[in-house]
């Protein structure tokens, strides 16, 4: 018992860590090691929210493309996961037509 627990601790620190990384709308590619990722299932328009709080960046999954938006604010975020309907918490307050491009993430 000792002895699988060991090779099996072996294994798990000799396996390479790999990270998620994800396609935006803009083409671009964002490695998500540093973003709190959660599969939201009570919503019709979001599929998937990733949020890095240190730099208040915002990735959302909608119809299986990723969007990401820069500079919401934590509090930004805790209201939408709270939302009764979270997808309309999005499109009023971060979508990119309702918000006039507030949350850009420039170049």
């Amino acid at each position: 018992m000792v002895r699988a627990l060991a090779v099996l601790l072996a294994q798990l620190a000799a396996a390479p860590i790999v990270s998620e990384t994800v396609e935006t709308g803009e083409r671009r590619f964002v490695d998500l090691g540093t973003f709190e990722c959660r599969d939201i299932t009570r919503s019709s328009v979001l599929q998937r929210v990733c949020y890095d709080r240190a730099r208040q960046d915002l990735i959302v999954a909608i119809d299986g493309q990723y969007d990401r938006y820069c500079g919401v604010a934590a509090e930004t975020i805790d209201s939408l996961l709270g939302a009764p309907s979270m997808g309309q918490f999005f499109n009023r307050n971060i979508g990119r037509e309702t918000a006039g491009g507030r949350y850009g993430c420039g170049a």
